[in-house]
């Protein structure tokens, strides 16, 4: 099976067994809420699975159960420190998601108590106290509250509820070592797209298709097999982060994110695709106001920002390293360029960086053409420009477009322009880039080629020429000729057509004059019918 079947085998199991649980929620809460829950509790279920089978290879050789151990102060002292030590958690064995599922599985649902499950999660977050792991999990299950009335109004009704939930997840497979999926972000992505009006009006802020962020991993790692580290200044659920991992081996990857349900979900995602905590420095936080990573540099740094979003774009900052070479700051209302700015900064002198970004920033004049102009001209930082097609994110229809940068172009002096924006595989909601649609775009990256009515590869003089906007159909026609009339043939066939309907209405005579007795009174009588349909027409009759 080919990976894109897999893909869509994987998906709609996942899709189903969502669906499934959601009916089990809605109606009691909004979509983004039962999000939350479904999320969650995916997520418990995953560091339980984790902490069985480390438990497991711990005991092998003493022949005892996980149950057993716990009761041996000593055994139990030496499993906490492990555990600790190898995933930077501890779950006890009566909080396992799986000794929940027996207790439900009993018959006896009021046995099973909300509670517990809450106190469970609690004990999770006071096990890393004091431990390098603490900081990836204060606070992880802060979007799901078990106490919520919401869940129902008393404790036996919010522990049917989740009883409920539990059981339909844990059919679920995450196939951890098979997964062509990103679970926690596909999840996202689906709940959003099947019940979010309100919860998923910016969608594209939160999680990035995964065809554009395999575009954006692909070109990050053009030639590279290993990267000490990558940044995502917009991380959102953290999943165009993982799909770098996907194409290179990554030792450290970092990210900051603002939404602070994105931002847990950002931490979750990372240990449910086996990174380490010691292997990821995720922080919450206004990229643009409050950087994190204070004069840190990456090998590979990609974004899918929040579009034309607003910023201070305080004074300040034109003493700020990230800004002040411009001479100009962003608009207040178009942070976009801010992003390009922050993200250049961070970017190392042989690192690629690659932002999903609105057309706007290729046109736009006044400050934004200004540091356009900079990059391009001063700096000569930009790589490529690519456009994709509209109606591939979620919750906006707006056509984008990915701009590569990289500090160090070995003395080029030539801009690729790419013009995918009319090959795509049309769905019912939302447009879509098949495996064939990304390879071109890679493969014409990688090979800088020009091809007709697809990509073009301007010289920094012809985009000077053109006062530096960036504008694609600029660059790459894609204009087709329409096929030449030759109005002689149009002439020959109208006279054509004159002939036959004059022979036609001869023979409709002809045969009203066998009806009726004579032609004359044949073709008096059809024009006096066609006479009343046209007062019939008129509204006469």
């Amino acid at each position: 099976m080919s990976t894109t079947a897999k893909q869509k085998v994987q998906q709609a199991e996942l899709h189903k067994k969502l669906w499934a649980i959601a009916n089990d929620l809605r109606g009691t809460m909004d979509a983004s809420e039962f999000r939350n829950y479904i999320l969650g509790l995916i997520f418990y279920r995953y560091l339980s699975e984790k902490t069985e089978q480390r438990v497991i290879k711990l005991l092998e050789e003493d022949n005892i159960s996980y149950e057993e151990a716990w009761k041996d102060p000593e055994y139990q002292e030496g499993l906490k420190e492990e555990l600790i030590a190898q995933i930077g958690y501890v779950i006890e064995p009566q909080d396992l998601y799986s000794a929940m599922v027996a207790e439900i599985e009993k018959g006896e649902q009021g046995k099973f108590d909300v509670e517990v499950l809450e106190k469970a999660i609690s004990k999770i977050e006071e096990s890393t106290l004091g431990h390098a792991s603490q900081e990836d999990f204060n606070h992880l299950f802060d979007d799901m509250d078990l106490t919520s009335s919401r869940l129902g109004n008393s404790v036996k009704a919010r522990s049917s509820l989740i009883a409920k939930v539990l059981i339909n997840l844990n059919d679920l497979d995450f196939m951890h070592e098979d997964a062509e999926i990103d679970v926690l972000g596909d999840a996202y992505e689906y709940l959003i797209g099947q019940f979010a009006a309100n919860a998923g009006k910016k969608a594209g802020e939160f999680y990035t298709p995964q065809q554009v962020s395999k575009i954006l991993a692909k070109i990050v790692t053009a030639d590279k097999t290993d990267l000490k580290n990558v940044y995502d200044p917009t991380c959102g659920s953290g999943s165009l982060l993982l799909r770098i991992g996907n194409e290179a081996n990554v030792r450290h990857y970092y990210g900051q994110e603002l939404n602070s349900t994105t931002y847990n979900l950002a931490r979750m995602n990372m240990l449910l695709h086996e990174v380490s905590f010691q292997d990821f420095d995720i922080e919450i936080g206004d990229t643009l106001e409050h950087p994190h990573f204070g004069d840190m540099r990456f090998k590979a740094v990609v974004a899918n920002p929040p579009y034309s979003a607003n910023w201070s774009a305080d004074a300040k900052f034109l003493d700020d390293e990230r800004f002040s070479s411009y001479g100009k700051l962003a608009p207040k209302s178009k942070a976009d360029f801010a992003f390009v700015q922050h993200m250049i900064y961070h970017l190392d002198d042989n690192g690629t960086m690659a932002v999903v970004l609105p057309h706007g920033v290729l046109f736009r004049g006044a400050a934004e053409g200004v540091i356009r102009q900079y990059l391009i001209e001063e700096k000569n930082y930009l790589d490529a420009v690519i456009g994709l097609p509209a109606n591939v994110f979620y919750g906006t229809s707006i056509p984008t477009c990915i701009l590569v940068f990289k500090k160090c172009r070995q003395d080029d002096n030539t801009v690729l322009f790419i013009d995918a924006s009319n090959e795509f595989e049309k769905a019912k909601n939302q447009n879509n880039l098949t495996d064939a649609n990304v390879e071109k775009i890679v493969a014409t990256y990688k090979k800088r080629e020009a091809i007709d009515k697809y990509s073009y590869v301007a010289t920094l003089d012809e985009i000077k020429e053109n006062d530096y906007n960036l504008n694609i159909p600029r660059y790459v026609d894609t204009f087709e000729e329409e096929e030449k009339i030759s109005l002689e043939e149009v002439a020959t066939a109208i006279q054509q057509t004159q002939k036959e309907i004059i022979q036609a209405e001869k023979e409709l005579f002809a045969l009203f004059g066998e009806l009726h007795g004579t032609t004359e009174e044949a073709e008096q009588e059809l024009q006096n019918a066609l006479a009343k349909l046209r007062n019939v027409g008129d509204g006469n009759v």
